[in-house]
């Protein structure tokens, strides 16, 4: 994982100036082991290119970028090769990317290339033959890339993983590239008409379920807003991207197949044991299981051992012999559980796995302690009263029913904590307690977090933008032997379980919609949810975890995986007739039940600024959508 950023001028003077302060130390969080700068000039052909690589070391020899080949072509590469492209165990990715690259002859070869790879990537290419700069994310929009245009054309463009510049009055203000295929900008032709031209190639399905990354030419304009002097244009060759996951299955059973009646019994395991009666049904969980397994083991080997006690900001607990190199976004949910069950079958029993649980203090509680009032008891999550099964596993030690910190994902995480240990007890499982005051909040929103969620601004992005940022940060407290102490994950990469939901009904939209339109409802809201994925979420989780010069890892969107669950029909996957808790995502809690988890397998889907409590904490009457006011309040 790397910061990258390339500027563009078309000016004799040089442009390093832009990098100045709080962007150059936002791209230095993201990549601590390697920084190199390169200023590519275009000769008498009126251009300048500064290229910049951060590099956080994940894999091979360490290469510092960008990387440059004999023909002078240059390279920043923000991703992992998981397919499509072999890349032996001990070699670097972005060496094997550039010598792919440097072997490519025409825009076709270059558009087979990026149709082929399989992982998240951003990347920024200088073809020197041909004075072409190349540049674009994955079709889920995995890796972060912005992109922003001065209303002067001397300093026109900058691409960048993360800013922090504040635009100045009348500048274009900064936005996702959006992940709707690859650009390419001739700089020559640029230079010569002083207009830059955005030369743009689509993903292309062989269906329309991804309209959003195959749009019509009248609605390019609106990717974003453009100064006079740039343009956007469809190649005129008509060259396309290959998307890189099979069409969604649109299929839909007759009436009397399916009957639409929602059910308001009790999600029980009884009901999971009746879905894997059915033999084809069993069949495709274990297929599902088996391609599951195979995203996460390509995510967790081939890691360097944390090892180097400089980057350690707080003393771990003497016990541990060795730091863990994996950590998980943890809340004891379906999803973090179903991760750390199949990363445990891949990484060596000796090394830890850390479980970064976040919790933030309860509204009111901040002055309880001391003030000589008696705390009001904390009422457990519902779904671990309502199930038979969670009063066995839940184990809360003394008090903590009066913590501020006990909110639902504290609760859940627990318990799966004691489900990881009964299939796995030679296993260290780090179960870190994150706990973060409003104090810490605003703090660290100010000083951090806002301008790593924008370019979006809206309640929601804030909210789950400061949970996954003091998540993936991993500074708390761990329980061993029953004596608490100070504790922080080293871990450079981070499991999270994003995608999930999209792809298999999980949220509660999912049920209104079919409420509304059954299954064709239904389809057709998933059909749009991998289409979004990029501009709502990924883009935002990738700035905010690379943050703290980690890398975040996306399983369930892994191409195999998004190939596999879309080749089903809709009734193979959920089954929103079913109460939550066993309805939505039915073929992922199957294949828990099949891995040997009890209590999480049930669990309903609790978003996550919900299950952490952030979420109202500082205005109860705001909503999701709208603008938030704390991401404008930035620290130049």
């Amino acid at each position: 994982m790397c910061g990258i950023c390339c500027i563009l001028s078309f000016s004799v003077q040089p442009c390093i100036d832009v990098l100045k302060g709080a962007t150059l130390h936002c791209l230095k969080r993201r990549g601590p082991d390697s920084s190199h700068l390169l200023i590519k000039s275009g000769n008498d052909l009126g251009y300048q290119c500064l290229f910049l690589g951060q590099v956080l070391h994940l894999r091979g020899l360490l290469t510092p970028q960008p990387i440059e080949d004999k023909s002078s072509n240059i390279f920043l590469w923000n991703g992992e090769l998981f397919g499509g492209v072999h890349v032996e165990s001990m070699d670097n990715d972005t060496q094997v990317m550039l010598h792919h690259l440097s072997s490519c002859n025409s825009e076709s070869d270059i558009l087979s290339l990026f149709s082929t790879i399989q992982g998240p990537w951003a990347f920024i290419y200088y073809q020197a033959t041909t004075h072409c700069l190349w540049f674009g994310r994955d079709f889920f929009g995995r890796r972060s890339l912005l992109w922003h245009f001065s209303s002067d054309l001397e300093k026109a463009f900058c691409l960048t993983s993360v800013s922090a510049l504040v635009p100045e009055p009348n500048n274009y203000l900064w936005q996702e590239v959006p992940a709707f295929g690859i650009f390419r900008i001739d700089l020559k032709a640029c230079a010569a008409s002083k207009q830059v031209l955005l030369t743009w190639y689509p993903w292309k399905s062989a269906t329309t379920d991804y309209i959003t990354k195959d749009i019509s030419q009248g609605n390019v304009d609106e990717m974003t807003a453009f100064p006079k002097f740039v343009s956007v244009v469809r190649s005129e060759t008509g060259l396309c991207l290959t998307a890189p996951v099979v069409p969604l299955n649109r299929t839909l059973p007759s009436s009397a197949e399916h009957q639409c009646t929602v059910s308001t019994t009790k999600a029980t395991a009884q009901d999971l044991q009746i879905f894997l009666s059915d033999k084809h049904r069993k069949k495709l969980v274990h297929q599902l299981i088996e391609v599951l397994d195979k995203a996460v083991k390509k995510r967790v080997k081939c890691l360097p051992q944390c090892t180097d006690p400089s980057r350690t900001p707080m003393q771990a607990p003497k016990s541990l012999e060795r730091r863990a190199n994996i950590a998980i976004l943890f809340s004891g949910g379906i999803d973090s559980m179903l991760l750390a069950v199949l990363a445990n079958r891949h990484i060596p029993l000796k090394e830890p796995i850390d479980l970064l649980n976040v919790a933030f203090i309860m509204k009111g509680q901040n002055q309880q302690t001391g003030s000589g009032k008696t705390q009001s008891r904390q009422k457990l999550p519902s779904e671990l009263l309502t199930c038979p099964e969670h009063s066995e596993t839940l184990d809360i030690p003394n008090g903590a029913l009066f913590s501020s910190f006990n909110v639902p994902d504290r609760i859940t995480g627990r318990a799966g904590l004691k489900e990881l240990e009964a299939i796995s007890p030679s296993r260290t499982w780090n179960f870190v307690e994150i706990n973060v005051t409003l104090e810490e909040l605003k703090e660290m929103r100010q000083q951090h977090i806002n301008h790593l969620v924008q370019p979006l601004d809206t309640v929601l992005d804030d909210s789950i933008g400061c949970a996954v940022w003091f998540a993936s940060r991993g500074i708390g407290v761990t329980n061993s032997n029953g004596e608490r102490q100070p504790f922080t994950s080293m871990a450079k990469v981070v499991l999270t379980g994003m995608g999930a939901d999209e792809q298999l009904a999980g949220y509660s939209r999912h049920r209104i919609r079919f409420n509304a339109r059954g299954l064709e409802g239904l389809v057709e809201e998933l059909g749009m949810e991998l289409g979004r994925i990029s501009s709502r979420n990924l883009g935002r989780d990738d700035r905010i975890i690379g943050d703290h010069g980690k890398e975040a890892r996306f399983p369930f969107l892994d191409e195999d995986v998004v190939s596999f669950l879309n080749s089903l029909p809709i009734w193979d996957k959920v089954d929103l007739t079913q109460p939550r808790g066993i309805g939505e995502k039915l073929i992922l809690r199957a294949a828990a039940k099949e891995l040997g988890l009890t209590t999480s397998a049930l669990l309903p889907k609790r978003a996550m600024q919900f299950g952490c409590r952030i979420a109202k904490l500082e205005n109860s009457n705001e909503k999701a959508s709208d603008k938030c006011k704390r991401l404008h309040s930035i620290s130049t």
